[in-house]
């Protein structure tokens, strides 16, 4: 009893000192797991809202840009010049406009999702082969059927490429949301970054979360692009 009295002592002491030292300590990962849990799913919340609403805005301008060609350069130009401003920078610029909080953060994420989603759809839609429109318009498909039965979909495969790239980019980017005070992961790790449980913790989320993101969508584009998987 004594003993094993005595080894729970120098364990806890063990411990204690793993975490004063600021070290790594497995003991201290698997006793504090659950303080990730919102900051997390606030994570998710920031990725997935803002991948969502760029994706429908880069959508609906490549849509536009498919049918005039000559906006594809100005897009890419204000999109190219939105993506190449620092993020912390965009943070702040924002706060006067937009406020501390979840708003301020994707706002900025939304900007620098559009110039990797709007290139990807327009080359998916510039690589459509010829002949294939040709044989929509043989079929009698006017240019709306064209559009969403024949060219978006040949295009699927550069869309979700894109999508997975914008994904993972987002995840990281995220991580940075704090200076707009929206919380996330990142706030985690900035909170001690001198702890290296901490940040281990923190950063292996946020590499596990892009990894399941990159992995959700592929699955997706295989499911979408059956074609593409059996050529």
């Amino acid at each position: 009893m004594m003993l094993a009295q005595s080894g729970v002592e120098i364990r806890d002491r063990s411990d204690a000192s793993c975490v004063a030292d600021n070290g790594f300590c497995p003991r201290w990962i698997a006793d504090n797991l659950d303080r990730y849990a919102d900051p997390l799913l606030q994570h998710v919340y920031l990725t997935l809202v803002s991948v969502a609403i760029g994706f429908a805005v880069a959508a609906a301008l490549a849509l536009l840009a498919h049918r005039r060609r000559w906006l594809v350069g100005p897009i890419v130009n204000v999109t190219g010049i939105l993506y190449t401003i620092p993020s912390v920078a965009a943070f702040f610029l924002l706060l006067p406009l937009t406020g501390r909080g979840n708003t301020t953060a994707i706002v900025a994420l939304v900007a620098y999702t559009l110039l990797i989603l709007f290139r990807n759809m327009i080359d998916g839609l510039d690589g459509v082969p010829e002949e294939s429109r040709d044989a929509g318009r043989g079929m009698g498909l006017t240019r709306r059927q064209l559009l969403w039965r024949v060219e978006v979909p040949l295009a699927l495969p550069a869309i979700m490429t894109g999508l997975r790239v914008a994904m993972t980019t987002t995840v990281g980017l995220a991580a940075l949301a704090f200076f707009a005070g929206a919380g996330g992961l990142g706030a985690e790790i900035n909170a001690d970054l001198a702890f290296k449980s901490n940040v281990v913790v923190a950063s292996a989320l946020c590499l596990l979360l892009a990894a399941a993101l990159d992995g959700a969508i592929l699955l997706a584009q295989r499911a979408l692009t059956p074609w593409s998987r059996a050529a």
